[in-house]
């Protein structure tokens, strides 16, 4: 029997190169925290929360939706991760950014609808590298050992977990996947969602 899945929008980053919160970025009219929260209506979820810093908790978009903060050190997404397994330790985590704002409903749902909880992960391969994309996956419970291991050793890339870990990937979805770090990948992302 498969483990329940939930969802976790990771929000916690501290956006250094755009050098402004990434959740709180608008497109069309609406903050990427609240498109992303959108699309997950699409999918059968046992839970689905918001992941934060604990700092970030009395921030008033972010308190608005139900929200896990870390409950390690942040260090990046895993942090995010690893708080959520830590919190739910029997429950398969259906894991996305909040900096991809071309993701789509039919990319999230193609990712369930593909997930094989006999692997440790389900997850799209980079149309850029070829390598595993740790955020916007479904990690299984399984994953946790390793993720914790690696954390223990100061090893926080999750990509790099993947590679350790038995995957089932997918083709790239495209451009679904492209994140916005800077400035100039968001004008691009705003021209590709916006009407002229």
């Amino acid at each position: 029997m498969s483990a329940p899945l939930s969802a976790l929008l990771l929000t916690g980053g501290a956006s250094r190169r755009m050098q402004a919160d990434k959740a709180l970025l608008d497109y069309a009219g609406q903050p990427q925290l609240l498109r992303a929260w959108a699309l997950l209506r699409h999918i059968e979820l046992v839970q689905a929360f918001v992941s934060l810093r604990p700092d970030q908790r009395s921030e008033m978009l972010r308190g608005s939706l139900p929200a896990l903060a870390d409950s390690v050190d942040s260090v990046g997404p895993v942090a995010g991760i690893l708080s959520a397994q830590q919190a739910y330790p029997g429950h398969a985590w259906l894991v996305i950014a909040c900096d991809l704002p071309l993701l789509d409903a039919r990319t999230l749902r193609s990712l369930v609808s593909a997930r094989q909880p006999g692997k440790d992960a389900t997850v799209f391969v980079s149309r850029h590298d070829g390598l595993p994309e740790p955020l916007c996956a479904i990690w299984e419970p399984s994953s946790a050992p390793l993720l914790r291991q690696r954390f223990e050793a100061h090893h926080f890339c999750p990509r790099e977990a993947l590679l350790q870990l038995q995957i089932h990937a997918l083709p790239s979805p495209g451009n679904a996947l492209d994140n916005v770090n800077t400035p100039g990948e968001l004008l691009q992302a705003r021209q590709q969602l916006e009407p002229n």
